[in-house]
């Protein structure tokens, strides 16, 4: 059954885009998404299904296939430059929730999809012209169409978001910090632990995969004044190669490894900051809209957006000015602290100095015990 007749076009198949397609289509709206990258990259950082987004994955009935591709980590450990242990963290603090690759959580939310929207991959908006009953779109290869309503889920990047509303320096702000990840081919020990060194300002870590023994990823997290754009990858190399020599533990073996591989991801932390989210026809979802996450929460906020922005469309077809501001009112009020979190993150992961190398770690131990003895006496 087809909703109103309204037709949706979604920018984006990663996660926030799949998963609006999937809700959407299922709710008899006609969707088509667009994708520009025709595979599936193996880069980038695991990914959270927790919270709203385990209720939206138990929705579309993808939660056993989450759980298959699912890492098995539990615990964050931190570790001098001879490899031993001096502080933990638990990363896992309920069962319902999974963490597992990001290119299989938006695989597995893509062919949830596949059923009920049209996908075209290797495509791209090039123009928008909005008018008050809809959107003419111009794409790279496809014939011009027309819709209804028109959805940015293309990332902290979007391309939507520049044609609808402007430049990204205008919304875009770099945080100072760096984030750079590929998959190794470098067994572990343990597969349900992450290990983490620190040198100020800096952070190697070394994250177990799924699968074969040795699919273990790394992942450098930096802070630099340098602007690098993410477009850039000689430019991105230089720059890991310069703040990383000298460091310690396992780091220039690993960084070794990263240099020697294509498929890898490199960008800045950035905050987006909009004072709307719509303009006309057009809205933003997932990072198009507001990120910033260093503990794999933007999935969850992603997927949870897009089972805001659907419920609001079910609830107003024939409104959707109202539609979209019900979205984002209610959606800023959970993305709200999580992007305020991103100091805390960034202090716990990437301490600027010695000190505060240390005053994270004893503040870890002394969190450790505090739980271990709870436990005991439960």
């Amino acid at each position: 059954m087809q909703r109103d007749g309204l037709t949706i076009l979604i920018s984006g198949a990663g996660i926030a885009g799949a998963t609006l397609a999937a809700l959407l289509g299922r709710a008899g709206y006609r969707v088509t998404v667009v994708e520009r990258d025709q595979g599936t990259r193996t880069s980038g950082n695991p990914v959270d299904v927790r919270k709203g987004a385990y209720q939206v994955a138990e929705q579309l009935g993808v939660m056993s296939r989450l759980q298959d591709a699912a890492t098995k980590v539990r615990e964050l450990i931190f570790v001098d430059d001879a490899g031993r242990r001096v502080a933990s963290l638990r990363t896992r603090q309920s069962d319902r929730e999974v963490e597992l690759p990001r290119a299989d959580l938006s695989a597995i939310l893509v062919e949830a999809g596949r059923g009920n929207a049209e996908f075209l991959f290797d495509e791209v908006i090039t123009e928008l012209h909005l008018d008050a009953d809809g959107v003419d779109v111009i794409f790279d290869h496809s014939a011009p169409r027309r819709f209804d309503l028109v959805v940015g889920a293309d990332g902290l990047h979007s391309g939507v978001r520049r044609l609808a509303f402007g430049s990204e320096a205008d919304f875009a702000e770099h945080l100072g910090i760096y984030i750079a990840t590929a998959k190794l081919g470098i067994p572990m020990e343990r597969d349900d632990t992450v290990i983490m060194y620190n040198e100020p300002g800096k952070a190697v870590a070394l994250h177990p995969g799924t699968g074969s023994v040795g699919s273990a990823g790394a992942a450098f997290m930096f802070r630099s004044r340098a602007r690098i754009d993410h477009r850039e990858p000689d430019a991105a190399r230089l720059l890991l190669k310069q703040t990383y020599r000298g460091v310690g533990w396992r780091t220039q073996e690993l960084l070794s490894a990263y240099l020697s591989t294509d498929d890898v991801y490199f960008d800045s932390v950035s905050r987006i900051r909009m004072s709307s989210w719509s303009r006309g026809r057009v809205t933003l979802l997932g990072d198009a809209a507001s990120c910033v996450s260093l503990f794999g929460d933007g999935s969850s906020s992603a997927m949870e957006g897009a089972a805001t922005l659907a419920t609001s469309l079910s609830a107003s077809p024939q409104d959707l000015t109202t539609a979209l501001a019900r979205y984002e009112s209610a959606h800023r009020r959970v993305i709200r602290h999580r992007q305020h979190g991103v100091a805390i993150a960034s202090h716990l992961l990437i301490p600027r100095s010695r000190l505060g190398i240390t005053l994270r770690d004893r503040s870890l131990e002394l969190v450790g015990r505090r739980w271990a003895d709870r436990r005991r006496t439960n």
